[in-house]
């Protein structure tokens, strides 16, 4: 008798997850479902194949969607992270396993208790980041305190990039995920974080101008900048005595500097909206953000208000991104700054379809084993085939579909609301993507972290 793996959303992160459910379909006897608003949009390849029946949902339709749920073996949602909640309600209440790929919500977290109660699995964050993160961090934490060592710093960070052949334009950059996220990157309070010993605190305002170089065999220089919360995984990680803990994003050197001037003019506000954006063109976008003046032209203006010069490398960048021209359109209507933003930019940072992506994750461990610091640098690059099954798809989905079989064959013992950090969940997914060629090169380099004996404070 086969087992239906029920999914919600089919959107750009699922075309592994599809593929890798309907891989197994046969050898482990499933019947994939797949539950869209817009089911033409699922690849004919997926829809087509025997074991998949696609449907056509609106998750707001209550009877349809508990239907499906009441009836699958194993749910996975990868709707927009609101929307879980909905879906995990209902797996609750009949009695279904539920695997995303989002950060835990607050409103799913308080259903914690109810899931232990009914012996089930609610797995968060087993995608890329948060996901593949979790997993590789507590495999080396968990062999470092197993062999009697101590953690004193943990540095994670991941970057979603252009493919190095790909790699054509003057930000060394194109969206390979959700570009809002980009655009809003870091807003909402002061990124914070400890770094030897200290809490730090950087404000919005200069968050792109605090960076950390970080250097990845074969693919080069890489910059970072911080997450807004480093602290989150503090206690989940076990890591609250260590010194350092920081989490950051990673972009090719020179893009955090140049993204700092949207950050001064105020395009990456989404607070308000602009009444007559509809319409507007580009250049008219950008004037708005500059004083007036009868006679200096919107180039003039924004170069002096910015303090760059002409031949500055970040100029370059401006105009490729055809920021003055007065033909373009921005279609919407009663739109905020950032989403004016995230329209010009993608009219410019969209992958073409021959294109590759790049996934980067860095992960930095230092620990004390027997009196002596010692430090492991662990490093991950996955590229994409194509624009479609891209590595940010791969990364994502991957996990998704590997904790959902496990789920299913009953090999995730632990119930309630979770993320991946024990072994029975990262050791058998970290040995799968091994096959995809999705793992980290470990590098063991000397301990960078501070030294109370030789540095004055």
């Amino acid at each position: 008798m086969s087992r239906t793996v029920l999914v919600f959303g089919a959107g750009k992160s699922t075309a592994y997850l599809l593929d890798h459910i309907l891989e197994k379909s046969t050898s482990e006897e499933l019947k994939l479902i797949i539950a869209d608003i817009n089911p033409n949009s699922v690849d004919p390849k997926i829809a087509s194949h025997p074991n998949c029946t696609v449907q056509q949902l609106d998750i707001f339709e209550d009877e349809k969607r508990e239907k499906m749920i009441r009836d699958a073996s194993v749910v996975i949602s990868m709707l927009p992270p609101k929307l879980h909640i909905k879906v995990a309600v209902d797996c609750l209440n009949h009695k279904k396993n539920l695997v995303t790929a989002s950060y835990i919500s607050d409103a799913i977290q308080q259903l914690d208790s109810d899931v232990k109660n009914s012996g089930l699995v609610f797995m968060n964050e087993i995608g890329l980041d948060p996901g593949i993160d979790h997993m590789s961090a507590m495999q080396i934490i968990d062999r470092i305190r197993d062999n009697g060592g101590k953690m004193l710093l943990f540095e994670s960070f991941t970057g979603g990039l252009v493919a190095p052949e790909h790699d054509s334009n003057l930000w060394n950059y194109k969206f390979t995920w959700n570009p809002r996220n980009v655009v809003v990157a870091g807003q909402g309070g002061a990124a914070k974080f400890i770094q030897e010993g200290t809490y730090k605190y950087i404000p919005y305002q200069k968050l792109f101008r605090r960076t950390e170089f970080l250097e990845v065999e074969e693919y080069g220089t890489f910059e970072a900048y911080a997450n807004r919360d480093s602290l989150k995984y503090r206690e989940a990680y076990g890591l609250q005595d260590a010194l350092t803990l920081y989490r950051g994003t990673m972009r090719r050197v020179g893009f955090s500097k140049a993204w700092q001037m949207f950050v001064m003019l105020g395009m990456t506000d989404d607070s308000y909206v602009i009444e007559n954006s509809q319409g507007m063109s580009y250049r008219e976008f950008v004037n708005l953000f500059l004083p007036y003046s009868p006679t200096d032209s919107v180039e003039l203006k924004l170069r002096h208000y910015l303090k760059i010069d002409q031949d500055d490398i970040r100029w370059g960048k401006l105009l490729e991104l055809n920021l003055f021209d007065h033909t373009k359109k921005i279609p919407l209507a009663q739109a905020s700054p950032a989403r004016m933003l995230q329209y010009i930019l993608e009219d410019s940072w969209t992958l073409e379809s021959h294109e590759r992506d790049m996934i980067v994750m860095y992960h930095k461990f230092g620990y004390e084993l027997n009196g002596v610091k010692k430090q492991i640098d662990a490093n991950m690059v996955v590229l994409g085939d194509n624009n479609s099954h891209t590595a940010m798809a791969k990364t994502v989905g991957l996990p998704v579909a590997m904790a959902a079989l496990l789920i299913l064959n009953g090999k995730i013992k632990n119930h309630g609301v979770q993320i991946p950090i024990k072994k029975e969940v990262y050791q058998p997914i970290l040995k799968e993507l091994e096959s995809y060629k999705i793992h980290f090169k470990e590098y063991e380099v000397p301990y960078l972290g501070y030294n109370p004996d030789s540095v004055a404070i």
